[in-house]
């Protein structure tokens, strides 16, 4: 199996799907090195990137909005997530972000690869805006704003969305139509509704009726936590890959457990030990790019992720949380394994 987005070419078609507080630069350059063919940066709100850019202050890296941008080789390919409900703000964001003109500077970092706009994030302070999946209760608005975005950018664009708003309003196959309609080189389906929020259980076969339903690729997404579930969505619905989401947390290595199944080729998981060596380096990294106090905070809960199931973690855990230096971490997992 492969996936071509726009002409970006993806080999088992993993990608690390977009995760608010979660898979910033430096997870995504975890899970890379670990297997996934592909990220996506956290989403950023268009207007804000816009008025960031009108206030020229981007340049000092004092504007958060604009940092959630900042992409490095490492991390390489990688898309940019954006979000909004109004057609002209999300071109002038995915235009500023395609030409690198929001930086102010030229500073090295890489243009991304692709431009994603999110229609699937179900969170109160932003569909009460009738942004992320709000969109899908308008369809013609998101028509309109991919549309936009299509005609701003020539870098490839994907759309994101879920099932549909409720149990009763699954309209994702329609919305899929929508988007090929408009321009989208791929979709990525959620296969929840907003109502379900990230609630246990998804209802893949609307993944497969989105794939019946359009001819770009479809990337599935949800509740993947092991290889066999990666396999099940990918045999079930014939979707052309698989975003991976909170099922990273704690185990990048899943990417290459989910590209060895599909190779038909063994998977020997890591030890104890390295994944806490890669544990360290993760929190190093987090350190390095967001100094040290809001380095370490952000950390913390990625290093107590990574202690799943070894033996004494749950107390572990505990203290990880509390933890005050990145010295204090390393050793309580000294302790975890000796």
């Amino acid at each position: 199996m492969s996936l071509n987005i726009g002409g970006i070419s993806l080999r088992h078609g993993l990608i690390l799907a977009p995760m608010a507080g979660a898979a910033d630069a430096s997870f995504r350059a975890v899970c890379r090195a670990q297997g996934a063919e592909y990220t996506v940066s956290e989403m950023l709100s268009a207007k804000a990137l816009c008025y960031e850019q009108l206030s020229r202050k981007t340049a000092d890296n004092t504007h958060k909005t604009a940092n959630i941008a900042r992409i490095t080789p490492p991390e390489a390919p990688c898309s940019v997530q954006i979000f909004g409900s109004e057609p002209e703000f999300m071109a002038r964001a995915a235009a500023l972000l395609a030409s690198g003109e929001y930086r102010g500077a030229d500073d090295g970092r890489l243009l991304p690869v692709a431009i994603d706009i999110n229609m699937g994030c179900p969170v109160h302070k932003v569909v009460s805006n009738g942004e992320g999946s709000a969109l899908m209760k308008n369809l013609p608005l998101a028509g309109e704003i991919i549309r936009a975005v299509r005609d701003a950018v020539k870098i490839p664009l994907t759309v994101k969305f879920r099932a549909g708003w409720d149990a009763d309003h699954i309209n994702a196959p329609e919305l899929a139509r929508i988007a090929e309609a408009n321009g989208a080189d791929a979709i990525c389906i959620h296969a929840r509704t907003r109502e379900q929020m990230y609630a246990p259980g998804v209802d893949i076969s609307i993944i497969g009726e989105v794939k019946r339903a359009i001819k770009i690729p479809v990337i599935g997404n949800g509740d993947i936590f092991s290889a066999d579930d990666a396999v099940r969505m990918i045999t079930q619905t014939g979707c052309d890959g698989v975003a991976v989401a909170r099922g990273a947390l704690g185990n990048p290595w899943l990417f290459r457990e989910i590209a060895f199944a599909l190779d038909g080729i063994p998977y020997v998981p890591p030890t104890d030990a390295e994944r806490l060596e890669l544990a360290l380096a993760h929190a190093r990294d987090m350190i390095a790019r967001k100094g040290e106090r809001v380095g370490l905070a952000e950390a913390r809960p990625h290093m107590a992720r990574y202690t799943k199931g070894i033996h004494g973690s749950a107390v572990a855990r505990d203290a990880i949380m509390k933890a005050e230096s990145l010295d204090i971490i390393e050793e309580i997992f000294s302790g975890l394994c000796p």
